[in-house]
């Protein structure tokens, strides 16, 4: 199942103007924010999906019946870039588990590049709830590589893959590779366009610079 929410009318979609706009964007603090928020949407809404427990609060004056969530999921995200967006679905899932994937392009002197995983930090993920998380869904090939290299750590029951922004190209090589099909895709916007060098058109830029600066 595929969820593009930016089809919808809601704030979300200033949030991700300014993401793009390359003048509001030269902000870091501002940028980084804008992640955040933007991951709160996509936490609001997946926690629509998940299981609940019928719970009694004592109030100061009586008890009431509430719902609270069965079992926490576990948040992964692939560093650096997906720092922001995985501090705002952590900022909803307060306390959730959470994972972090290392994966970089090693660019060869042809102007490809292949995806290494580099690093790799997980509890158990075995009949867990999992939320992956990257900002630019550009190839697919890091978030596919990094899902396997998860799956080291145990098979999740379900896993949501999250991503801001989407190239048509990366959506469907998530839809042919994925090693299986227990997973929902949250994107906010999808782009058409992805230029011989990977990069997605319009886009917003390397959204790890934007966040944290240039890196050598």
């Amino acid at each position: 199942m595929i969820h593009i929410l930016s089809e919808q009318t809601s704030i979300l979609n200033q949030y991700i103007a300014e993401i793009r706009d390359k003048n509001i964007q030269q902000d870091r603090i501002r940028f980084r924010r804008n992640m955040e928020r933007v991951g709160e949407f996509f936490a609001y809404e997946i926690s629509k999906t998940l299981n609940y427990n019928n719970t009694i609060t004592e109030t100061v004056l009586a008890e009431a019946q509430t719902q609270t969530l069965a079992e926490q999921p576990v948040i992964a995200t692939i560093l650096r870039a997906g720092l922001p967006l995985h501090t705002g679905i952590l900022n909803v899932f307060d306390g959730a588990q959470n994972a972090f994937v290392s994966a970089y392009r090693k660019h060869h002197k042809d102007n490809t590049f292949e995806i290494q995983i580099e690093y790799l930090s997980s509890p158990s993920l075995t009949d867990k709830v999992l939320i992956l998380t990257d900002p630019m869904l550009a190839t697919g090939s890091s978030m596919v590589l990094s899902y396997k290299a998860l799956l080291s750590k145990g098979k999740p029951k379900h896993t949501h893959i999250v991503a801001v922004i989407a190239s048509r190209v990366g959506l469907e090589y998530i839809q042919r590779n994925m090693p299986d099909n227990n997973y929902t895709l949250w994107l906010a916007v999808v782009d058409e366009e992805l230029t011989a060098h990977s990069y997605i058109v319009p886009g917003l830029g390397d959204a790890g610079d934007l966040a944290f600066g240039e890196k050598l």
